[in-house]
């Protein structure tokens, strides 16, 4: 099982992106900015856990530590 995390600010194009914490990326947001999505086998689970709880917001992995995930 994986860490994931969603940053609570969106990048410009309005997407929120899942990262994972496990793995470690270079790109993940501050402390500040993390919200806690669990633990899952792959990311796919960490979107949908995502999608589940923020239906409102547009939620992408993480083109670097969540590729799998990467729509846009």
């Amino acid at each position: 099982m994986q860490r994931f995390i969603i940053n609570n600010n969106s990048q410009a194009n309005g997407d929120h992106e899942v990262h994972n914490t496990t793995k470690g990326c270079d790109h993940m947001p501050n402390t500040e900015n993390q919200i806690d999505l669990g633990l899952h086998e792959s990311c796919v689970g960490a979107v949908s856990e995502a999608k589940r709880r923020w239906s409102d917001k547009r939620i992408n992995g993480c083109y670097y530590c969540c590729n799998g995930c990467h729509t846009t």
